[in-house]
């Protein structure tokens, strides 16, 4: 199995090559540090029968005003230039995409054929994304089976989301600040679910279709922040700030079609992946001495 990064600095070097310890000790496992953007995307696919693009500059927030244009390059172009080598090359494509190009939906939970209204520019270009799989799918024939994601957790959490900043305020005892009043709520997903999900895709998913992985656990903010507290032991001093432009007030996934083609269900209750994380953050902290 071959890994593809090229270690943006959206956050730290030194965490990512952290994350990467554990499947840089399998011998089957290989990292590749590349620019998919700028580099030659060809070499990369010899020898190889699926791909699992998961590549992107994430984050809502951060997708506003001048960066807009990394989003455009490290999304929407190197979507298109991974799509131009696999339809030279016959290779199965599972991309990643995300509950963000729901937006605001129109019912939940929300499923597939719901027409999607993304409220920020990240949505924006994951959405162009699933356009241009599509567009390759009907005049290259490549298959391309896209996974709609709804916030994914779990140990090794992006440091930037909200339950990885949640979990260092309350080991660091400092403040957490709400953007918002904290009755937004989202379906979490477990990692490990979202990883069977993916596999699942790979093996069995039908070319075209689009399926949402969502972890059935929609709670709110204050739930969360509540339920961390009785985790961890300890008081969240919470500060609230005006609500951030681009953050949708619900998301919750209608899992039909996934759990009917795939026979996949997420099997993670959010307080035993919640636990999972904590106890993973803390080892983090002890082995790092919060450094």
């Amino acid at each position: 199995m071959l890994g593809v990064d090229t270690f943006t600095d959206y956050y730290e070097r030194s965490v990512k090559e952290s994350n990467l310890e554990t499947a840089q000790r399998e011998s089957a496992f290989s990292i590749v540090e590349a620019d998919l953007a700028g580099d030659s995307v060809a070499p990369l696919f010899s020898g190889i029968d699926g791909l699992f693009h998961l590549a992107a500059q994430p984050g809502v927030r951060g997708s506003w005003g001048d960066t807009f244009s990394v989003y455009l390059r490290d999304n929407i172009l190197v979507t298109q230039r991974l799509f131009e080598a696999a339809a030279r090359s016959g290779v199965r494509i599972v991309l990643a995409s995300t509950s963000s190009v729901y937006g605001n939906a129109e019912s939940y939970p929300t499923h597939e054929e719901m027409l999607p209204r993304p409220v920020s520019p990240y949505g924006v270009t994951k959405l162009a994304c699933e356009s241009l799989a599509r567009t390759y799918a009907e005049c290259f024939a490549l298959e391309t089976i896209v996974l709609r994601y709804f916030t994914v957790y779990g140990p090794r959490q992006r440091p930037d989301m909200a339950f990885a900043r949640i979990i260092s305020a309350l080991l660091s005892e400092k403040p957490f600040h709400v953007y918002g009043t904290g009755e937004q709520s989202r379906d979490f997903t477990y990692v490990a679910d979202a990883v069977e999900a993916t596999v699942a895709a790979m093996e069995g998913g039908y070319p075209g279709r689009i399926y949402n992985v969502g972890g059935g656990s929609e709670t709110t903010l204050r739930d969360v922040i509540a339920l961390l507290e009785r985790l961890a032991g300890t008081h969240l001093d919470v500060r609230y700030e005006p609500a951030a432009v681009g953050d949708v007030r619900r998301t919750a996934a209608d899992t039909t079609l996934i759990r009917s083609e795939l026979d996949w269900r997420p099997q993670t209750a959010l307080a035993d992946g919640l636990g999972q994380q904590l106890a993973a953050a803390r080892g983090v902290l002890e082995r790092f001495g919060g450094s």
